[in-house]
């Protein structure tokens, strides 16, 4: 089948070799020239693991190739995948800017009929504001299908070839079984192809990312509720997460949720619901409660040290918002540098894979720094602050870790450590809801 990705960021460019490795003719349309250029070089705009190899293997096979060219892809398209950003307007609403010029150019170069995906995340009702914009343009059907994506960034590869769903939105019968046949090599052992109207696929990306980030939160405020009360917020995860109908995935507790998708969609559902005259209280709650978690962290800091924090240098490992990926966008630990900074401290940071986006994002202040070894960041720090739970920081060695740092004092944000270890090893140890007061 021939086909039209238009964006190249993290779900186009997935997408586009993803349905490439299955014998698909891809085209990938972007505006970014750059980006394109060093897309046909081999070069990635981002770090996602296993995409490098894909993108690499059907680009050798021709499968796969990119262009800035709207009239190029459009043209050799059956069927058009629309994947650009959908960004967070001033009112919290999804910004469509980007949907809506990208439709403006399919209606302009369609040369016939034409199948036109939604893999953005768009607001409820997008489809059929799509379909009207398109057919006053011009005189060619275009059908219009809801097709959103529920990739994990750092582990996006493994999520759209093994799929744990599909959520497909339309009322054509044609559409239908063409986006069958199209995800059929990816759902071979077990059909999960959920074919629903277009706004019901709509408003099932919104909720399933509501539903997530609620459970996150709820977990985040009981651990709030165990510091306070002297309980364990590990032991009550473990015993919650026993239970088949909670279950143990997103139950630990640490700084917040940050990202490309979670802070944007919730305040986009939270959005359309009130316009519909039906407000999510829930999803509000999550929203302004997972704000609220983002500087905790900074707070335990600040308490630990009576607010004296100006002079002082502190390390941070992990700049990203999640492990295995380059994103750093809503990421919990910039929202904790810019306050560590703007109190006067110093910041020594290291990431795996975020260091260079971190830069940009804080605008490269004096105070702070990259670094590539954690344990030169960590040199002659006053504390450090697990912000993000890469392997690497999972059994670093402590006992260079505290002769290295300046005072041996821990903030995991991620509940990645042991309290007892540490304790023992000299360490003041501070997690999110652990057992017991700190010691050291």
């Amino acid at each position: 089948m021939r086909l039209c990705v238009i964006g190249t960021g993290y779900v186009g460019l997935v997408a586009g070799a993803g349905f490439a490795e299955t014998g698909n003719d891809v085209v990938g349309v972007d505006v970014d020239a750059a980006k394109v250029a060093a897309l046909t070089r081999g070069e990635l705009p981002i770090y996602e693991p296993g995409l490098e190899e894909l993108v690499h293997r059907s680009a050798r096979a021709d499968r796969l190739r990119f262009t800035t060219d709207l009239a190029d892809g459009v043209r050799h398209a059956q069927v058009i995948l629309i994947a650009v950003g959908t960004p967070s307007g001033a009112d919290g609403e999804a910004d469509l800017s980007a949907v809506w010029a990208v439709a403006d150019g399919i209606a302009q170069y369609m040369d016939g009929p034409r199948i036109v995906v939604t893999k953005s995340t768009v607001p409820v009702g997008t489809a059929a504001a799509l379909a009207r914009r398109i057919s006053a343009a011009t005189s060619h059907r275009a059908t219009i299908v809801s097709n959103p994506e529920f990739l994990k960034e750092g582990d996006a590869v493994n999520d759209f070839m093994k799929p744990a769903r599909v959520v497909v939105g339309t009322n054509d019968a044609k559409a239908r079984e063409v986006m069958r046949t199209l995800y059929a090599p990816f759902v071979r052992t077990r059909d999960r192809i959920h074919f629903m109207d277009p706004v019901s696929a709509e408003l099932t990306k919104y909720a399933a990312n509501a539903f997530l980030a609620t459970k996150v939160t709820f977990m985040n405020e009981v651990a709030n509720l165990a510091e306070a009360v002297g309980a364990d917020a590990n032991d009550v995860r473990l015993a919650l997460g026993s239970d088949d109908r909670i279950g143990p995935r997103f139950l630990f507790p640490g700084i917040g949720f940050g990202g490309s998708c979670f802070p944007k969609d919730l305040r986009a559902i939270i959005g359309s619901a009130r316009e519909a005259g039906s407000p999510l209280s829930v999803v509000e709650a999550v929203y302004a409660a997972n704000e609220r978690q983002k500087v905790r962290l900074y707070d335990k800091v600040a308490l630990h040290f009576r607010g004296a924090l100006d002079g002082r240098t502190f390390a941070v490992w992990g700049l990203t918002f999640k492990p295995r990926t380059d994103d750093v966008r809503d990421a919990p630990a910039l929202e904790v540098i810019t306050r560590l900074l703007a109190a006067g401290a110093r910041v020594r940071a290291h990431d795996p894979q975020g260091m260079r986006n971190a830069v940009a994002a804080l605008g490269e202040p004096a105070a702070f720094s990259v670094h590539a070894d954690p344990f030169e960041a960590v040199a002659g720090a006053d504390a450090l602050l697990l912000c993000t739970e890469w392997n690497q920081y999972r059994t670093p060695d402590f006992e260079r870790l505290r002769t290295t740092m300046r005072t041996p004092v821990v903030f995991d944000g991620r509940n990645l450590w042991d309290p007892t270890s540490l304790v023992e090893l000299g360490f003041t140890y501070h997690g999110i809801g652990r057992h017991g007061p700190p010691r050291g």
